[in-house]
């Protein structure tokens, strides 16, 4: 196999901070070369590298065997290169085969538009992935998976030979991840070089043929992936033993914190859930995509408040209508999407930890800049968050650390309850431990954790209970003890309902 990118000794620093440090890195036609690492070890940086976004301080870069002297986007693209983000970069209003079309048809602004012949095209394309997707329908009609399809498309209409995948499963449900999955070994089978970015590791085995492991923007090993395990991979990202990172948890059983009722929301389909939280307890909320878990998330922070059935708080009675009474209760909410929701990208670091707290950093409507500070460096050393400075836009952070602002944004409001919406998406294996922990700290500390998760084994990891939802209902409650990924699945498809534990 011939080989298509070559990199050798990419060093690249930002104000004096190092981001890569001599990174070489090998694709070869009909290859998916996964490239793995702990959030900020440099994959970012190096796929910016490749695909002409940022220019290497020093090395070389070879594109199908030609030298890159002074690499851009558009001689990227030309010399047949391609990036798949985790958010699909399309025009939502525009149809599939619009999209397809754009960067690949030439012309000049009056030219003839061969409607038939554009159609006929994009649906070759999406042929080539086995995507059955209407060429007419509109992008803001798909859904997420069927997006990235389309975007797939795109990238092989510009005639790439060099495609680059950077988390793209990383939100998407398990039906969904097999069919992108297929797709990547159909595009291998065609002699295209996928680079293959990644935290979920379990996709690796029969789907990358080799891989590459950063840390702290050096190349810490390449290797077949048939001659690495797991925990060796782990290990190499983290420089620490598996045994660390999913910790084996046993929380006594506290009084009981919050109590659902016969709760339910007509405008979001959550109906007659009835659920307890302990003091001290990680209860776990499981189901498919769309079985109504952020729904309730978002009726116990007040977003979309329940109109039927019962919350309590420490056995009283509470109506949680907005989000401000719902902090007044002492709950509090870190939502799924973290870059949208969670954080405000172009906001420092320092704003971003104090946004919960304004009210007690106000005085005559005048911010406290010194007390601002003061909170969100505490916020920053108690989560070990790994940032130049407080003026920093947390944006630059990498995805963990923006996921340790959040959190500590919320957990400096004290709550007693806290609803942890995916947690620990789209972080690498390192940051994800440290949620991990801090949770068990948290809840052995006394504090009532919901943690909502689509991966099973942080389900059955860290979850003291299980409830699964199955289309806006309790479909049953798991304990610890009993749990098991066969009887967690089969309550979520609706096969089943197990009493309460």
């Amino acid at each position: 196999m011939g080989t298509l990118l070559s990199l050798s000794g990419i060093a690249k620093s930002f104000e004096g901070v190092r981001a890569l440090a001599g990174v070489s890195f090998e694709l070869r036609e009909g290859e998916v070369h996964a490239l793995v690492g702990e959030n900020g070890a440099g994959k970012s940086t190096l796929i910016r590298v490749v695909t002409g976004a940022h220019a290497p301080d020093a090395g070389t870069i070879e594109i199908g065997g030609l030298p890159v002297e002074a690499n851009s986007p558009a001689l990227a693209r030309s010399l047949g290169v391609a990036a798949i983000y985790q958010q699909p970069a399309l025009f939502p209003e525009l149809s599939v085969a619009e999209n397809i079309a754009l960067g690949s048809e030439r012309g000049g602004p009056w030219r003839r538009v061969r409607w038939g012949e554009r159609a006929a095209r994009a649906r070759a394309l999406l042929g080539r992935i086995g995507a059955g997707i209407d060429p007419e329908a509109p992008v803001s009609s798909l859904a997420m998976p069927e997006q990235q399809m389309v975007e797939i498309a795109r990238a092989l209409g510009q005639d790439a030979r060099i495609l680059i995948m950077d988390e793209p499963t990383a939100s998407l449900p398990e039906h969904e991840v097999r069919n992108l999955l297929r797709a990547v070994r159909e595009l291998r089978a065609q002699g295209v070089g996928i680079v293959y970015i990644t935290h979920r590791l379990d996709e690796l085995p029969g789907l990358a043929d080799r891989v590459t492991v950063l840390r702290d923007g050096a190349t810490v090993a390449t290797r077949p992936l048939g001659e690495i395990d797991r925990s060796e991979l782990i290990r190499l990202m983290v420089g620490r033993e598996i045994a660390s990172v999913l910790p084996a948890r046993e929380a006594p059983k506290g009084a009981v914190l919050l109590e659902l009722r016969g709760v339910g929301c007509r405008e979001t389909g959550v109906r007659d859930v009835s659920l307890e939280l302990r003091a001290g307890e990680i209860l776990g909320l499981a189901g498919l995509v769309g079985a109504g878990r952020t729904e309730l998330a978002r009726i116990l922070f007040g977003l979309t408040p329940a109109d039927s059935g019962e919350i309590r708080l420490a056995g009283k009675p509470v109506r949680i209508g907005t989000p401000a009474r719902a902090l007044e209760l002492g709950i509090a909410y870190v939502p799924e999407d973290r870059r949208r929701h969670g954080v405000i990208l172009e906001m420092p670091v320092a704003a971003n930890a104090t946004l919960a707290l304004l009210s007690r950093l106000t005085r005559m409507g005048l911010l406290d800049f010194a007390r601002e500070r003061e909170v969100a460096r505490a916020c920053v050393e108690s989560m070990s968050v790994k940032t130049p400075s407080l003026d920093v836009p947390v944006g630059q952070l990498s995805g963990g650390n923006q996921q340790k602002v959040a959190l500590g944004r919320w957990l400096a409001t004290g709550p007693r309850v806290i609803v942890l919406d995916e947690p620990t998406q789209g972080i690498d294996v390192g940051a994800k431990a440290e949620i991990h922990r801090l949770m068990g700290e948290l809840a052995a500390g006394g504090m009532g954790i919901l943690m909502i998760s689509s991966e099973l084994p942080e389900i059955l990891s860290m979850s003291d209970r299980i409830a699964v939802l199955h289309r806006g209902a309790l479909a049953g409650i798991l304990d610890r003890k009993e749990a098991t990924q066969e009887k967690v699945l089969s309550l979520a498809l609706g096969h089943g309902r197990e009493a309460a534990a």
